[in-house]
């Protein structure tokens, strides 16, 4: 008895200097990672991001010697490579008259082979051009072909442990999946635990869609893209946007993945840690 008591009066200690370190109560274990190409990994590590966010295009792209040396570099760094971005060239349809499902797999088997070398586990599928829809082509058969598209592409991530995660982009970028609310239509059409959400703010600010939408998602949310939606910049101060609201409804729903930068900055030493540093207390606000 004492020995349970002494256990529950431990525990209750340690969770009082937890919330008493971490006032909100909330998690802080969210990591903040850099989208950024291979030539610029170095920088990302001197800067603080923990973990790095690749193109899986030029992944896919290199040859297999400058893939073995970029293995090697990326190791060298210390950095994971946990999520990657850019997953299709534009030149590879995956809507209209003109897919050809056969070229598709071919290119995500061998993407997904280098990327499960790197120890990733998700995708982030934007790939804007790739998605558009042809002028004239119906956009509910665009949808059924993202459909089937995504349940061949999950298949294939299932046997190399990776989720790939559709990213709604503005109108200016494509004209299919502009929403989160589209999104989700998506991922619950396609109904594969490895075919799911992630969401840009900077997209979301773009559309002007409720940040509310967190809320809907939050069984099917697993990465964030983070940007100033003014100029597509490094995030650097809480008043320069209103980001109350969306990281009010990720901290209500116990959001503890990653958040990753993909923006231009004017300086980079300077802001990537102040972008990593309001990053951490957003979540902790």
């Amino acid at each position: 008895m004492k020995h349970g008591l002494a256990t529950s009066v431990g525990a209750a200690l340690l969770g009082a200097l937890s919330l008493a370190a971490h006032p909100s109560g909330q998690n802080r274990n969210v990591q903040v990672g850099l989208c950024t190409a291979l030539k610029d990994i170095d920088a990302a590590r001197t800067a603080g991001f923990e973990y790095l966010e690749l193109g899986t295009s030029e992944i896919a792209g290199l040859s297999d010697a400058d893939f073995e040396s970029a293995v090697v570099h990326i190791k060298q760094l210390g950095l994971p490579v946990p999520v990657t971005n850019l997953f299709l060239p534009a030149t590879l349809k995956v809507t209209g008259p003109e897919i050809d499902p056969d070229e598709q797999i071919r290119y995500v088997r061998k993407a997904f082979t280098r990327l499960s070398r790197l120890g990733t586990g998700i995708v982030v599928f934007g790939s804007g051009g790739a998605r558009r829809v042809p002028d004239g082509f119906s956009k509910d058969d665009a949808f059924k072909q993202l459909v089937e598209f995504g349940r061949r592409i999950a298949v294939e991530g299932r046997s190399h442990n990776i989720t790939i995660a559709v990213e709604p982009l503005r109108r200016q970028e494509t004209n299919i999946i502009n929403s989160a609310a589209e999104g989700i239509e998506l991922v619950n059409s396609i109904d594969h635990p490895n075919f799911q959400l992630m969401i840009d703010f900077y997209h979301l600010a773009s559309e002007r869609e409720d940040p509310a939408i967190v809320l809907r998602v939050r069984e099917h949310l697993r990465h964030l893209h983070m940007a100033n939606p003014q100029g597509r910049v490094f995030p650097l101060a809480w008043d320069e946007y209103d980001y109350a609201p969306f990281f009010a409804n990720l901290r209500k729903i116990g959001y503890d993945n990653r958040i990753s930068v993909e923006a231009s900055a004017r300086d980079f030493p300077t802001e990537a840690p102040r972008a990593i540093s309001l990053l951490r207390q957003a979540f902790n606000r």
